[in-house]
C-alpha cells in the first residue's frame, strides 16, 4: 500500500465508528428522558427532588398502581383513543383519496390546488387557535369529540397528502393501463390495486397521525370543558394543586399514557421505514 492510499484507508475505517457514535448520541437523547421519566414514577416526591436521574432509593410501586386502579385514568385513555382513532380514520381516508386524484386524474388547476394544500404545512393549529375556537363554537361542536377531531384532520391533511402522493407516484403506470383494459374504473383501481400495494405508507400516515393526536394538548384544552371528555394530556392537571405538584405521580402517569403510542410505533416500525424510503425515491 502506498503512502497516498494509507490516509484514505484510515478515513474509510473511521466512518463506521463516527456513524455509530452519532447514532448512539441520538439514541441517548431519546432514551435518557424516557428512562428517567419511568424511574421517576417509582420514586417518592422527596427522592425525586434529591436525585431526579438516579435509581429510586425505595421502589414506590403504589404510584403506578394507584393510577391504574383509578377510573379517571381509564376514562381519559378511552377519550384519547376515541379521538385518535377517529382522527386517523378520517385523515387516512381523505388524504389517500386526494393524493390518488392528484397523481392519476388530470384536471385544470390541480397543481395550484396541490400547492395551496401544502401551505397548510406552514401553519400549525396554534397559530389559528382563536378563529378556530370561534368557528367550532359557531358549528356547535364545543365540548364534543368532533370539535377536536375535525381540526386535527384539517391540519394533518397537508403532510398526509404529500406522503401519499410521493408513494403513489412510485407505483408502475402500467397498472392503471391494465386495469382500464379490464374495465376497472378509478375507484376500483384505487380500492383493489392501489390500497393493497400501499400498506407501508398507510401504516406510516396512520402512526404519525395517531401519535400526533394522542399527544395533543392545546386543542382539547380550548375545546373541551367537561372533565368526562378530557384526554390524557389534560389529565395531568389532576395532580397539580394550588401550591404544589405531585411530580412523581405526573411522571408515572406520563409513562403509562405514552406507552401505547410507543408500542404502536415499534409494532409498525418496519412499515414506516418502508413507506418513508419508498416515497423518497422520486420528487
Amino acid at each position: 500500500m502506498t503512502e497516498r492510499e494509507e490516509p484514505a484507508a484510515a478515513t474509510v475505517a473511521i466512518h463506521p465508528l463516527l456513524r455509530q457514535a452519532v447514532l448512539f448520541f441520538v439514541a441517548a437523547l431519546v432514551l435518557i428522558p424516557l428512562v428517567a421519566t419511568a424511574l421517576g414514577g417509582f420514586k417518592s416526591l422527596g427522592d425525586l427532588r434529591v436525585d431526579p436521574f438516579g435509581l429510586p432509593t425505595s421502589w414506590e410501586w403504589r404510584n403506578y398502581w394507584d393510577i391504574l386502579a383509578g377510573a379517571r385514568y381509564w376514562r381519559q385513555m378511552g377519550n384519547s383513543f376515541v379521538i385518535a382513532v377517529l382522527t386517523v380514520a378520517l385523515t387516512v381516508t381523505v388524504s389517500a383519496m386526494a393524493a390518488f386524484v392528484f397523481v392519476h386524474v388530470r384536471f385544470f388547476g390541480s397543481a395550484f390546488l396541490f400547492n395551496y394544500l401544502l401551505l397548510g404545512l406552514m401553519f400549525p393549529a396554534a397559530t389559528a387557535i382563536l378563529p378556530l375556537f370561534i368557528k367550532i363554537r359557531d358549528l356547535g361542536l364545543l365540548d364534543t369529540y368532533w370539535g377536536v377531531v375535525l381540526p386535527q384532520v384539517a391540519f394533518g391533511l397537508a403532510a398526509s397528502i404529500l406522503l401519499f402522493r410521493n408513494y403513489f407516484r412510485q407505483l408502475p403506470a402500467e397498472l392503471i393501463d391494465a386495469a382500464a383494459i379490464d374495465g376497472c374504473g378509478y375507484f376500483g383501481f384505487f380500492r383493489y390495486i392501489v390500497l393493497p400495494l400501499s400498506r407501508p405508507i398507510l401504516a406510516t400516515v396512520a402512526v404519525i397521525t395517531f401519535v400526533h393526536s394522542w399527544n395533543g394538548y392545546l386543542l382539547p384544552l380550548v375545546v373541551l370543558n367537561r372533565e368526562a371528555l378530557y384526554p390524557w394530556p389534560l389529565g395531568i392537571m389532576a395532580f397539580q394543586g394550588e401550591y404544589s405538584t405531585d411530580w412523581h405521580l405526573v411522571l408515572a402517569f406520563i409513562t403509562l399514557t405514552v406507552a401505547p403510542a410507543v408500542v404502536m410505533f415499534f409494532a409498525a416500525q418496519r412499515y414506516i421505514i418502508a413507506g418513508l424510503t419508498t416515497g423518497s425515491l422520486k420528487g
